[in-house]
């Protein structure tokens, strides 16, 4: 390490804003402070250098720079959305715009750019060539060669963007609604548990929210059409209509940025330096998925409302609220299979230890539970280990509570560098349990996405150990940063995994192999229609991003792709755009969920379905895809693990695999 990163880092050694337990407002600004400090540090001694730039002496002292800004950035994002203060939230956010305007100003910097252009490469790894060559494209893309009353005006609007999107973020977080449900009655069809849970007020009325562990029964189990359509517009207006007048702004100040940038549209902005290269290809992906799924949505819709129309007689259409439960009695009838009969064998905590199990095989490594510090009491650490080696840690923070994000996701801690830092990074999701004596049973699309989110997860901490903290983890482009989760969700499907830690809470039972083929198959039904649904979002992200936004009625575009796109008849007042999260941080860009998939089918075809934690590919996986981070571009990963670009056949395969079954 040089002098000159020793010199910029005795600012501070505290790599956690909860270190020593602190973790007051003011504390937390100090922290930042710190952070930021190195930052500005390691820039001055980047321009300081003299004499010919090379990776050592310029490059180096750059990436100490993001470094401590993805620190403080990362940090702040994680008590912006967990904090359990209200006021240590609300400065988090406040850190966050102080965070993201630094990461401005470095972008906009032409002295710093100037000094990134002039290191000499010759010699340098494939790695150090390509960190540089996609750092220039991201300050071509900020416009960093632009005159200096353009730049001051671009950061103006980035600082803008940033602010408008922590306060949509914070609307969703903080906007959890209640619905009550005025008799026992209403409540009929939900399981067992959820009712023991939930017990009546002095009224004799229910009170139920819009969490997640509230809100997924409700749309599945409960009878009352009623009572699933309050809770449907509950759960889609609980950041409406604060969010509508944001959403508008966000979009023109976007607009705004590109139209700068010379781009004709946000989308072929957000979409130059991904793997998909322009609006334009996004629509030719979209236009793909809708040939492949329409045959399939439109049969199944017509199975299930004819199911439908035989238990409602007169029935002429099915609507939003009525998807999720409609769909369920299909499958019970159809595939003799109740959701409500695995809950029992997936208590939060079995399956948590299956996860990691799983995880730990799969990557061969230890996981273990750590006495360190997490930011509150409920979060649980754990350290992994390669051998006798530490290679990183990561925090679950797993359950809802007051003020805390409503969602799920994974985020980066500590940006891993080779050398200097452990990579750190952490869930926060919102699963039933938590409590004393509640078991936390889950619905198997839970058990999914825990899977999925624990994909996130190990790229962070396998892809932690880059020579460069800005190809550490997470750092591809961002079209392909779905794959590792989506992949891993496959391994869900195996039933000797299943049946691994998947056992009765009450009675140890093992899940059945016969209960397991029936769910299979069930689950199996209805992915035209999640593809359909995909089609929505991905349409409605790109859309809003790829057109003049003074021309955007939110609840026009809003309805009219719903009813071009979905069988399920729209339920008015639904205002889903206002707490439609992924338009902030994958803002054009939502379609990597159905891309990455495309991917994510094609690398699991390649494991041994008879051993797939044991067979060559999770090795070959680890090595060739989690463990490079960033340092490759999506393409080159694809064809280093495959042998050949990805191909659209398994994604068919998956998507017909319900028909094949039958």
């Amino acid at each position: 390490m040089s002098v000159a990163v020793d010199a910029v880092l005795e600012v501070s050694t505290e790599i956690h804003a909860w270190d020593g337990g602190h973790q007051s407002a003011e504390q937390f600004k100090q922290w930042v402070s710190a952070r930021l400090a190195a930052h500005e540090a390691a820039i001055a001694a980047l321009l300081a250098v003299n004499g010919p730039r090379t990776p050592e002496n310029s490059l180096r002292l750059y990436d100490v720079a993001l470094e401590q800004l993805n620190l403080a950035g990362a940090q702040a994002g994680v008590l912006n959305s967990v904090a359990a203060d209200k006021a240590l939230r609300d400065q988090a956010q406040d850190e966050a715009q102080r965070v993201s305007q630094a990461g401005t100003a470095l972008s906009l910097n032409r002295d710093v750019y100037a000094a990134l252009s002039a290191i000499d490469l010759s010699g340098a790894s494939a790695a150090t060539r390509h960190f540089v060559e996609r750092t220039l494209l991201g300050y071509r893309l900020a416009g960093v060669d632009k005159d200096d009353a353009t730049r001051a005006h671009l950061n103006q609007l980035h600082e803008k963007a940033t602010r408008l999107s922590l306060d949509f973020s914070r609307n969703i977080q903080e906007g959890a609604q209640t619905v009550i449900a005025e008799n026992a009655g209403e409540l009929d069809g939900l399981p067992a548990d959820y009712l023991a849970r939930h017990t009546p007020n002095c009224d004799g009325h229910f009170i139920l929210t819009t969490d997640q562990p509230d809100m997924q029964p409700v749309m599945t189990f409960a009878k009352s059409d009623a009572l699933r359509e309050r809770m449907f517009l509950a759960y889609n207006t609980r950041a409406y209509p604060a969010n509508q007048q944001i959403l508008l702004e966000l979009l023109a100040t976007r607009q705004e940025i590109a139209t700068l940038l010379g781009f004709s549209s946000w989308a072929n902005l957000a979409t130059a330096d991904q793997m998909m290269g322009s609006a334009a290809n996004v629509r030719t992906f979209i236009a793909r998925l809708e040939e492949a799924s329409r045959p399939g949505a439109a049969r199944e819709y017509e199975m299930v409302l004819e199911f439908a129309r035989k238990h409602q007689p007169g029935l002429k259409v099915m609507n939003a609220a009525s998807r999720g439960y409609w769909y369920e009695q299909f499958r019970r009838s159809a595939f003799a299979f109740d959701s409500q009969s695995v809950r029992p064998y997936f208590p939060y905590k079995q399956v948590e230890q299956g996860v990691l199990d799983t995880a730990a095989k799969l990557f061969g490594v230890q996981l273990l539970r750590s006495s360190a510090p997490g930011w509150h009491e409920s979060v649980s650490v754990f350290d992994v280990v390669d051998g006798d080696k530490p290679v990183g840690r990561f925090y679950l923070d797993m359950h809802p509570r007051e003020g805390k994000d409503k969602w799920f996701s994974a985020t980066p801690v500590v940006t891993g560098v080779r050398g200097r830092y452990l990579p750190e990074a952490g869930l926060i999701c919102n699963f039933p349990g938590g409590e004393e004596g509640d078991p936390g049973l889950m619905q198997y699309s839970d058990v999914v996405t825990y899977f999925h989110e624990f994909g996130h997860l190990m790229h962070a901490i396998l892809g932690g150990h880059t020579e460069w903290a800005g190809l550490s983890g997470f750092a591809t482009e961002g079209d392909f940063i779905e794959v590792p989760s989506q992949m891993l969700e496959e391994f869900f499907r195996d039933v000797n995994l299943l049946q691994s830690f998947a056992r009765h809470y009450q009675t140890g039972e093992v899940l059945p192999a016969e209960l397991i083929q029936k769910m299979k198959l069930a689950g199996a039904f209805g992915r035209a229609d999640w593809v359909r649904s995909q089609l929505y979002y991905t349409t409605l992200s790109l859309d809003l991003h790829d057109q003049d936004p003074a021309g955007i009625d939110l609840d026009r575009i809003t309805k009219s792709l719903y009813q071009s796109l979905q069988p399920w008849q729209w339920i008015d007042g639904n205002r889903m755009y206002a707490s439609f999260g992924h338009l902030m941080g994958y803002s054009s860009n939502y379609y990597t969920y159905a891309y990455d998939k495309v991917i994510a089918l094609d690398f699991f075809a390649q494991f041994d379905p008879a051993d797939l934690l044991g067979c060559a590919a999770g090795k070959k996986y680890r090595q060739t895809v989690l463990e490079q981070g960033g340092s490759r571009p999506g393409r080159q990963m694809v064809q280093d693990f495959l042998g050949r670009d990805e191909e659209f056949s398994a994604f068919t395969d998956w998507l017909n695999e319900e028909f094949a079954a039958e």
